[in-house]
């Protein structure tokens, strides 16, 4: 036997479902098999596990005290600190919702509480002090780390005629050679990268001498000319794929750039003098807190603002350097004073009683639905689990994918999904309700009961989803979490409800039990006081004994206004013409046999 249409529809509803939970647990059994197997640190799959990693409140952490370095007589600002605060903030959660505590102490310190044990990324991104600065390269060479620092005595001479040639006018721009003097050539050749002289602090309108970090077993050692753009003009910075000019993808990661007006119109002119340079003076140094952490050559003048850096860069190594641009710049200083771990803020208790508190308005939940609903309750109890399972491996996956971390709030966010998800099988089970009280089978209630239901779960689903997104945006800390949680179960409610609910309920009605109207199976007409419309005229509802001994006061309850005002003309010896029936010249008067006349 051919199957119908809404059965047809429910299966493919429910395949696609099927389709979306094992391609979540997949992905995530498959970075918790290569996390558990491979010992590299730098893949997608780090921290990689089926269980959500847990927030500072429940798990406890590190806790890292950075105080303000300041020369004689400096002062830190309120503001100043809260602007590092701010920032701090940004780095940590860079890669998600950390949940991470960061807080003033005093008037010099910061405290930082990092839930779990964070990695050697986390840790560089909140200790670095990050004053970040463009200079134009004057003069570099390539040499091997591992001979770096050997000797602390001067290098051999070794006759150059860049570093050699002594300057014979001023300098007119960042780039010219003549800021190299030979005070500042000697100073080059004799730097040690390994152990450098306190030149980091060089002027922002002077020359400066400074080593890269070591890549692939090599520092590079440069002499760079005065800052051009600061990097506080960054607007914005991320990292993916380049493309070329035709848009297509070149297979090569790197890094966007984003300057705001000021910066804008620096870098314009400063590409437009370097594009024209020989290298390595066509080069533009990024330098983070005395060290140079990319230098880039300058292929065409950039004019609106956007620049891309490529190279041998990975995904991780784009992301770390789009990161250092864009939280790169502190208004002060900081030097760790402390590192120490801590224990939780809470601990498991708490989060047992949260989901104890969840647990029982789950139980509520059923116990309304059976009372509510009867059998149909179960198509509740089902779409609950459906939703929990969904939730559980979305949150899982952005734990170890984004860094995302389950605190007290985020638990409380899913509690609150609960209610929000039951109500949306209540709108759309009192909607099937409404239909078969207006004389609709059930296959037909189901139909026309969703059209009208999912009107309303949308619309209080939006509601709830824009608070989410508010919520989000404007605050921190946990507020931030518990936003998290109730956008996700808001997404997850509208996907289980039309990929689970209403297949499930299209699928029972052809069922006999529920399709027949079992008195328990919260679907029966009779039990709902349903009133059937024929031609021109309403029917009243067969009251039966069952009816009369439930005090048959249903019907009358759930009756419209327009059949009140029919019975009531009734009584008075009039006739109830229908809306659909305007055009008769001959009203109908009631049989009451239950048949059409």
């Amino acid at each position: 036997m051919a199957r119908s249409t809404p059965v047809k529809k429910a299966l493919r509803s429910l395949t696609w479902l099927l389709v979306i939970i094992a391609a979540i647990t997949a992905l995530n059994g498959a970075a918790t098999i290569l996390h558990t197997t491979t010992k590299t640190t730098n893949g997608w799959w780090n921290n990689a596990s089926f269980v959500p990693q847990l927030a500072l409140d429940l798990q406890g952490g590190t806790q890292i005290t950075l105080q303000a370095q300041l020369q004689n007589g400096e002062t830190v600002s309120s503001d100043q600190l809260n602007q590092a605060v701010s920032i701090i903030r940004q780095r940590v959660n860079a890669n998600g919702v950390s949940e991470a505590e960061i807080n003033t102490q005093g008037s010099n310190n910061i405290v930082v509480s990092i839930p779990g044990k964070p990695d050697e990324a986390t840790l560089n991104r909140i200790e670095a002090a990050a004053r970040l600065t463009f200079r134009p390269v004057l003069y570099t060479e390539t040499v091997a780390s591992s001979s770096v620092g050997k000797s602390a005595s001067p290098t051999p001479y070794q006759p150059n005629p860049t570093l050699d040639a002594n300057p014979t006018a001023k300098p007119t721009n960042a780039s010219d050679i003549s800021w190299i003097s030979p005070q500042l050539a000697d100073l080059y050749t004799n730097y040690n990268c390994a152990a450098p002289d306190d030149v980091s602090a060089a002027p922002d309108d002077k020359p400066l001498v400074t080593c890269s970090t070591p890549e692939n077993g090599q520092v590079t050692k440069f002499i760079l000319g005065p800052v051009e753009v600061q990097g506080s003009t960054i607007s914005n910075a991320t990292s993916g794929l380049a493309t070329n000019q035709q848009g297509n993808s070149t297979g090569q990661w790197a890094v966007n750039i984003n300057f705001n007006g000021t910066g804008t119109t620096q870098f314009k002119d400063v590409t437009s003098r370097l594009v024209s340079l020989q290298a390595p003076r066509n080069q533009f140094a990024i330098v983070l807190d005395g060290s140079v952490i990319t230098a880039p050559s300058t292929n065409s003048a950039i004019t609106d603002g956007s620049a891309q850096i490529t190279g041998s860069f990975t995904s991780t190594t784009a992301k770390t350097l789009a990161d250092q641009l864009k939280f790169g710049a502190l208004p002060i200083n900081f030097a760790v004073q402390s590192n120490e771990v801590i224990s939780a803020t809470l601990g498991t208790t708490q989060l047992l009683s949260g989901l104890i508190a969840g647990l029982i308005g789950l139980i509520l939940v059923i116990i309304y639905s059976v009372i509510q609903y009867r059998a149909l309750a179960f198509v509740t109890v089902l779409s609950l689990g459906i939703s929990g399972v969904i939730t559980y491996l979305v949150i899982d996956f952005l734990s170890w994918h984004d860094g995302y971390r389950l605190s007290l709030a985020g638990v409380a966010g899913l509690i609150v999904a609960i209610g929000i998800t039951a109500d949306s099988f209540i709108v759309y089970f009192e909607r099937i309700r409404d239909e078969l009280r207006d004389g609709r089978i059930l296959e037909s209630a189901v139909e026309a009961g969703w059209k009208r239901a999912i009107r309303t779960i949308l619309a209080s689903d939006s509601v709830n989803f824009l608070a989410a997104i508010t919520l989000f945006i404007l605050a921190v800390g946990n507020v931030k979490g518990f936003a998290l949680t109730l956008l996700i179960t808001t997404l997850i409610d509208v996907v289980v409800v039309t990929l689970f609910t209403h297949p499930m309920l299209r699928l029972i009605a052809q069922t006999r039990y529920f399709g027949g109207g079992h008195r328990f199976s919260g679907l029966d007409p009779v039990a709902l006081g349903a009133v059937y419309r024929g031609r021109a005229q309403f029917r009243e509802p067969v009251v039966t004994a069952r009816k009369k001994r439930a005090g048959g006061k249903e019907a009358e309850i759930r009756q419209t206004i327009a059949e009140r005002k029919a019975l009531a003309n009734k009584g008075a010896g009039a006739t109830a013409p229908d809306d659909n029936d305007a055009h008769d010249t001959d009203a109908q008067k009631p049989t009451g046999s239950g048949k059409d006349s």
